[in-house]
């Protein structure tokens, strides 16, 4: 064997009793590869030591819940304004005593006596007359404001109540009866008064009842005052 070859194998042997391999072995000035585990860790270490780096978040606003058909916004009611496209335009409102909003670039704004899709028209063609360019606006409704009813006289539990939720802008009258407890024993059903507004309605429940509700019904809005009469003996 020659001296080469005999060199040769004792290096390999003295290397393997390191708990070295010739694939493990690199010279002095040749570079150490770094982990996997570092490369995928150094985006997130960027963020740590420079947070504005990271995806700046969107306003967070409530789901919406569901108006009913041709539901008309009113004072106190909560809405959500969203323009797709332009996140820092997102708003989140209340419409205030007079009935308007105050949103981004546009200031006060009445929106009351609108419905949804009627105030998503008025935004959309606000913000495109000076601002935005073909801009595409949504309008949700967060929560209702306070809507109450009052039923007075022979029902046996006379007072103020909340419209049911999901019938914000009003109910049946015999179901505002059936909130106030029903009838009592000398009721007249067939002598109901109903103050709106400036005007007195008078209603006559025991027919409605006996159509079933269905035909010939009357619908109590918020704000309305109803008056059950007493038997006349």
């Amino acid at each position: 064997m020659c001296l080469l070859s005999i060199l040769s194998i004792a290096a390999f042997a003295c290397s393997a009793a390191h708990g070295q391999t010739p694939e493990s072995t690199q010279s002095a000035g040749s570079p150490t590869a770094a982990p996997i585990s570092s490369f995928l860790n150094l985006d997130s270490t960027r963020r740590a030591a420079n947070p504005q780096s990271s995806p700046a978040t969107a306003t967070a606003i409530p789901l919406g819940i569901t108006a009913p058909t041709g539901y008309k916004l009113s004072v106190d009611d909560q809405i959500a304004v969203e323009v797709f496209g332009e996140d820092d335009l997102r708003t989140g409102v209340r419409i205030n005593a007079e009935g308007a909003v105050s949103l981004p670039l546009l200031g006060s704004v009445n929106l009351s006596g609108l419905t949804l899709n009627q105030a998503a028209a008025r935004l959309t063609e606000l913000y495109g007359r000076d601002y935005l360019v073909n801009p595409k606006i949504n309008v949700m409704l967060i929560s209702y404001a306070k809507r109450r009813f009052t039923v007075l006289g022979q029902v046996n539990r006379p007072g103020s109540y909340e419209m049911p939720e999901g019938s914000p802008s009003g109910i049946d009258l015999l179901e505002a009866i059936a909130i106030a407890g029903g009838y009592t024993r000398i009721a007249a059903p067939e002598r109901i008064s109903v103050k709106r507004r400036d005007q007195v309605m008078r209603v006559d429940a025991k027919r409605i009842a006996r159509r079933g509700g269905s035909e010939g019904g009357f619908r109590v809005e918020p704000g309305d005052t109803i008056t059950v009469g007493e038997s006349i003996f």
